[in-house]
């Protein structure tokens, strides 16, 4: 029977659910793995549920009990969904999730294609370290809760359109780390990111440090990195330090206190910023004829086209497949 013609149901050991990246045999929730390739509805699936290699699975409405496993070159698109455990995405594997509640981790491995939330909620969330792999995935966070904290050490991070963390942000050797209209109950700490970090319109609770970024940092609008309407709320301390490309700060509120350090040029700290707790380090002299990004628009990106196509290319696959027998 060609496998792309029909769905596809397998019952596996729980031994064989050991061998797929991130879970081991203790967090299987029945000791059995529904395979899906193809499209699926609302129904649940009353264990773990895994993508195979090369595969795409299509969800609206779908209930998964257990993990899901998304493995090497997979798609998983799941629309009104809800995940009762993690989701694992191995390499040059993709998640795109909508209006889907995941209530464990979603981690993606090392070299990893992406993920894309929106709409819905996770735990923590983990893109893990590149290593030898080529490709540099990317995390998009949309309208979306994440009940733990965000950590990457690749590609893009974008937090946006009302997002909530409650837990802390860290990137370190990322693409950039971006948060527009986004809240962070926990500290930021953004580091040796290549292009840089942008934040604007949002509140961050805990302490917030950027460190090592090649690209530049801009907290708040009329900067040089991207557009935006309103500068952020920041109730701890503000830390920038040995960033080159530029460093700016407008229409900001910090409680706490702005720490500025071997900054190349040096920052600028804009008169419309509320520091209340004063600032510390070199302050670059106002140019008002410096050149500005203006509101509404933003600087380039990669992972924005490269997230539709996928996920446009994995639900036609999965469409192609037929009705996975759920």
């Amino acid at each position: 029977m060609p496998r792309h013609t029909t769905a596809v149901l397998t019952l596996l050991t729980a031994v064989a659910a050991t061998s797929v990246v991130g879970f081991t045999a203790s967090e299987a929730r029945a000791g059995l793995i529904t395979v899906c390739v193809g499209t699926g509805g609302a129904v649940t699936v009353p264990n773990d549920l895994m993508v195979p290699a090369g595969e795409s699975c299509s969800l609206e409405g779908t209930t998964v009990t257990g993990n899901v496993q998304v493995g090497v070159g997979a798609n998983l698109v799941i629309t009104d969904g809800t995940v009762n455990g993690g989701v694992q995405v191995a390499g040059d594997g993709y998640l795109d999730a909508t209006d889907t509640d995941i209530d464990g981790q979603t981690v993606l491995a090392a070299g990893g294609f992406g993920v894309f939330l929106k709409n819905g909620t996770s735990g923590t969330v983990t893109l893990q370290p590149r290593g030898t792999a080529a490709v540099e995935g990317f995390l998009f966070v949309e309208r979306t809760t994440v009940d733990g904290n965000v950590s990457a050490s690749v590609g893009e991070v974008r937090l946006d359109k009302m997002t909530q963390v409650t837990g802390n942000v860290n990137t370190s050797g990322a693409y950039y780390t971006d948060v527009h209209d986004s809240f962070v109950d926990g500290t930021l700490s953004v580091l040796n990111n290549a292009t840089g970090s942008v934040v604007c319109g949002s509140a961050v609770h805990g302490k917030a440090t950027f460190a090592g970024n090649l690209g530049g940092v801009q907290l708040g609008p009329n900067g040089t990195l991207d557009g935006c309407a309103s500068g952020s709320y920041w109730a701890r301390d503000v830390s920038v330090s040995n960033t080159t490309g530029g460093v700016s700060l407008d229409d900001n509120v910090i409680n706490g206190q702005l720490q500025l350090s071997n900054n190349s040029p040096a920052a600028r700290v804009a008169a419309t910023n509320r520091i209340r707790g004063g600032v510390t380090g070199a302050q670059a002299t106002p140019n008002p004829a410096a050149k500005r990004v203006q509101s509404g628009v933003h600087r380039p990106g990669t992972g924005d086209d490269r997230a539709q196509d996928r996920r446009d290319r994995a639900v036609e696959a999965a469409e192609a497949a037929g009705p996975a027998r759920l």
